[in-house]
């Protein structure tokens, strides 16, 4: 029973999107490891750029001056 937390930054991350993510993240796991789709659990959580930091700073910080 495969469980796969993918996180990303709150930036407008479509519905489109995070389908499909679940979707091809569901399917390599079968065609991986052989795991079942049926018992194989996807979430995504999103995290506001003021909660996410990268070499000292936030990613709030850095996208305002055109970083990363």
């Amino acid at each position: 029973m495969p469980y796969v937390l993918i996180k990303v930054t709150r930036e407008g991350v479509s519905a489109k999107q995070k389908a499909e993510l679940i979707r091809q993240t569901t399917a390599m796991l079968e065609t991986v490891l052989g795991k079942n789709p049926a018992t194989t659990f996807v979430v995504i959580e999103e995290i506001d750029t003021d909660n996410w930091g990268i070499a000292g700073e936030t990613v709030t910080a850095l996208r305002a001056r055109g970083q990363r």
